[in-house]
């Protein structure tokens, strides 16, 4: 392990561009570490996810713990605290909004997680021992929260000393867009493309403004689908409008305790492909019965028909946290969508229980159709093929 983890007081200052370049090589680096390790542990687990091989599991997340270790001792552990002090820099400076307290959180977590893994990098376990693989493993929440994170703190670091310019309108150029805009919306000739959030909260939305086959890519500031947005500038092409529009801030998060790379442990998976084989292969009410009953099951193993409705309540729940007039219209769908696949289930589960109630089984007529033939004798002849039918000419 590098000891090192502060750059030489006389060396020259890195610059915020590369401070935000070593975040992200990190991550980048984290992403392929997380890769490697998820294909090593596929190959300890069974065809519904449960770990068979739990000695190389362990030394899959044993060999990931010490990867990413490295990793930010390369690329992070000289310019971790520099990055936050110029990502805390421009936080300062920025409008009244309601993620900078959010925000501040995160940079102080991701400083909380920095020390601990300097103080390990300064007294590192010896190399190849259990203390060392140990010292590793506490260490991989930290790392994973900055491979999760590091990235606001790099986006953070960019605008420094950067300052974008204002859309050039005036008060009336801005109403005469925003009424043309309007118009154009209307007529289902507003074609957005683009979206994102300025640093004061507020969200900005690129679009085409199509008129008389004519098309001109206009800003909006604010939603798109509620009362009271506006247009705030127009230009030749989004290239121009990215240069001069507010940059755009890192996306929130649908729920704040997940990390990319710190996975729950997966639960067993019950395929809905096995489940119909189950049935193609029963003989018996009952095996039909279990089968759409493995469907329907609840809790920890939870069915295919359950895992449906979980998809339906969390893509409602995401819809809804976009805050927007549609997203709050799609998530009232969706959750009217989740209550009936409750409803199916409940039908499912009634179904599967009368079948395996009716103790019936296939009728022996019901034979089988070998796929392999006999062959046929080697001395034997072949049967001779049908006379093929003549084609009569056609005559022009």
């Amino acid at each position: 392990m590098t000891p090192a983890s502060r750059p030489a007081p006389d060396g020259p200052l890195p610059t915020a561009p590369e401070l935000a370049n070593a975040a992200r090589d990190f991550r980048l680096r984290m992403a392929v570490i997380d890769r490697e390790t998820e294909a090593a542990l596929d190959m300890t687990r069974d065809r519904y996810g449960r770990t068979v091989h739990a000695g190389a599991a362990a030394a899959a997340r044993a060999h990931r713990d010490k990867a990413a270790v490295e990793a930010y001792a390369a690329h992070l552990a000289p310019h971790a605290e520099a990055l936050l002090d110029a990502a805390r820099l421009v936080l300062d400076e920025l409008p009244p909004a309601r993620h900078l307290a959010g925000w501040r959180a995160v940079l102080d977590g991701l400083a909380a997680s920095a020390a601990e893994i300097r103080r390990a990098l300064d007294r590192p376990a010896a190399p190849g021992s259990p203390a060392e693989r140990a010292q590793h493993a506490a260490l991989w929440p930290h790392l994973a929260a900055w491979a999760d994170h590091g990235s606001l703190a790099s986006n953070l670091a960019d605008q420094q000393g950067g300052q974008h310019h204002k859309a050039p309108l005036t008060d009336e150029e801005q109403q005469m867009w925003t009424e043309r805009a309007q118009a154009a919306q209307r007529r289902g000739e507003l074609e957005l493309t683009e979206s994102w959030y300025a640093a004061d909260g507020q969200p900005i939305t690129l679009a085409y403004l199509v008129e008389d086959d004519d098309s001109t890519v206009v800003a909006l500031r604010g939603d798109p689908d509620a009362s009271g947005w506006q247009v705030v500038g127009h230009y030749a092409h989004e290239y121009e409008a990215g240069k001069v529009l507010p940059a755009p801030v890192p996306p929130g998060v649908l729920r704040p305790d997940v990390s990319r790379f710190n996975r729950p442990a997966q639960v067993p998976d019950v395929l809905l492909q096995d489940l119909i084989r189950d049935v193609v292969e029963g003989q018996s009410a009952g095996d039909a019965s279990n089968a759409l009953l493995s469907a329907v099951q609840r809790g920890y193993d939870a069915g295919p028909m359950i895992r449906l409705q979980e998809l339906l309540e969390t893509s409602g729940q995401f819809a809804s946290a976009l805050e927007t007039v549609q997203g709050r219209q799609i998530a009232a769908r969706l959750a009217a969508l989740s209550r009936q696949i409750e409803f199916l289930t409940r039908e499912v589960e009634e179904a599967a229980e009368d079948l395996g109630a009716t103790v019936a089984i296939l009728p022996p007529h019901r034979t089988p159709v070998l796929r392999a033939r006999p062959r046929p004798a080697v001395d034997t002849t072949p049967p001779t093929p049908p006379p093929r039918a003549s084609t009569p000419a056609r005559h022009r």
